[in-house]
């Protein structure tokens, strides 16, 4: 491994260390400082931090990997992505940014909800908090995986520690990163490290789509298209071999947003509310480019393979592989960087909000109600640490797919907490004992379709995308349990 791929690496490593530092000297004092950054985040800051933590290794890994294989059919993915971003941004985050302070000031997503439905606030917040403890440890362990296949694929064979495997180091290496700076930081640094992380993710999917079309061996878009049509010419089209159901289990990817917690607790972090709009432009500039990036790294990187030989044995590395095939060792590791942060910032968000439900919801709540701010700090770390080794051991499967183990989490997330935080913040109806029917119906309806086995691939297999039915049967028990039980007058008026 050439010297310049490790320089660009460390330099990474010891740059999301150094923030990790700077936070804690600047935002540890407190619990919202530590688990919501003072309510203080600049729009461009909360912008790249809620785009760099939704989009994690799928981003350059599974995403490029599926329209490796499937061609632009795959893009749906992303389609419904961008748009259901877009509404999560008009719809859910002003509202949750103003109603979260409102309702008692709540620093995580099952306060907020304990203090929206007082007349269940107990059952509320002790069963959000497994969904998003459960839900994260295997959100965190995908993370994990991408890394595993970063060391594994760009590092075989330099590691030996212990007998352990290449794709082993890589989780131990990626999860000991983040722990450092996110047990120091906290919120703060996990919101900064997503900045400057993003910003690379974003530079890296311009860079090597770019590189690989009109560098040495791309021969430009004409050349790219000619190969893949004499591959497979359904490799170019948006809808050849896709069916309606599998068209719709892709765009409805984008139903998940309005429940995934490690992405609008973002919005409860931005300073004002006048700021959202400016964040919401710059968050979807950003997610615009990215990808489009990606779903060209996809489609053309299977051009560039065919027209020079290469063996893809894993369409998930593809990144990976053109990274140290095409590029000058400080680029190299460059790259490896922005795949690494696209794990990392991910992953340090989950953690943090797992670790934030198990310090307020769990530990605050049924074990150390009189707790000082600065030992729920010191708890929330220990639980950092806790939930990171979890998905370690769930993520020691080198076979393990990231877009797959993604594709579980999110439908998990979307179903569980997508329909109540949209009624609960949009719909003064909505009760206390509908509220818990959402989050339960919607959670175990997901968890079921995928043991059944109905969640077939987005590509037209026998089943649906299981966050299509577990929305639908949240949304419905919501609506139709709050309309059959009083109304408790939990919704507070805010006067503007």
């Amino acid at each position: 491994m050439a010297i310049g791929v490790w320089i660009s690496l460390f330099a990474y490593f010891a740059l999301m260390i150094a923030i990790g530092i700077y936070a804690m000297r600047t935002s540890t004092s407190s619990s919202e400082d530590y688990m919501l950054g003072g309510r203080a985040l600049s729009p461009k800051v909360a912008a790249l931090s809620a785009g760099a933590s939704d989009m994690s290794g799928w981003l350059l890994l599974g995403l490029p990997g599926a329209l490796y294989v499937s061609g632009l059919a795959s893009a749906w993915i992303g389609i419904g992505l961008f748009v259901g971003a877009f509404f999560n941004w008009v719809l859910v985050a002003p509202r949750l940014r103003e109603q979260t302070v409102h309702y008692g000031n709540a620093i995580t997503i099952p306060s907020f909800l304990a203090n929206r439905f007082p007349t269940q606030a107990l059952s509320l917040r002790t069963v959000s908090a497994i969904v998003i403890v459960v839900f994260f440890a295997v959100y965190t362990a995908s993370g994990l995986v991408a890394g595993g296949k970063l060391f594994e694929s760009a590092f075989a064979g330099i590691f030996n520690f212990g007998g352990l495997s290449d794709y082993a180091v890589g989780i131990v290496i990626t999860l000991g990163v983040v722990l450092a700076y996110t047990v120091v930081g906290g919120f703060l640094a996990v919101s900064m490290t997503d900045f400057v992380q993003g910003c690379i993710m974003m530079l890296a999917l311009v860079i090597m789509p770019a590189v690989v079309l009109f560098g040495e061996g791309g021969g430009g878009y004409a050349q790219a298209a000619q190969t893949l049509n004499e591959v497979d010419p359904t490799l170019l089209s948006w809808t050849e071999g896709l069916t309606f159901v599998g068209w719709l289990s892709a765009v409805t990817w984008g139903l998940g947003y309005f429940g995934q917690p490690h992405i609008i607790v973002r919005f409860m972090a931005i300073r004002s509310l006048k700021d959202v709009p400016t964040a919401r432009n710059i968050g979807m500039g950003w997610m615009g480019i990215s990808l489009i990036g990606a779903v060209s790294l996809g489609v053309f990187g299977r051009a560039y393979a065919v027209r020079n030989g290469l063996e893809i044995a894993d369409p998930e590395t593809i990144f990976i592989i053109l990274s140290d095939l095409l590029f000058h060792p400080l680029i190299t590791g460059f790259l490896y960087a922005a795949l690494l942060a696209a794990v990392m910032s991910t992953i340090s968000s989950q953690l943090l909000v797992s670790s934030s439900s198990l310090t307020e919801d769990f530990y605050r709540l049924f074990l150390r109600k009189e707790a000082t701010d600065r030992e729920c700090v010191n708890v929330g770390r220990a639980c950092v640490v806790a939930v990171g080794l979890v998905a370690a051991v769930i993520a020691s499967d080198p076979d393990s797919q990231v877009l797959a183990l993604v594709s579980n989490a999110w439908a998990g997330f979307g179903a569980a907490f997508g329909p109540l935080i949209l009624l609960s913040l949009m719909w003064s109806r909505t009760n206390g004992a509908g509220a818990i029917a959402g989050m339960v119906i919607g959670a175990v309806t997901v968890m079921v379709w995928i043991s059944l086995g109905w969640n077939g691939s987005f590509m037209g297999g026998p089943g649906v995308y299981e966050i299509i039915p577990g929305f639908v049967a949240a949304f419905i028990a919501i609506i139709v349990v709050s309309l059959a039980t009083s109304d408790a007058g939990e919704y507070q008026h805010i006067s503007r």
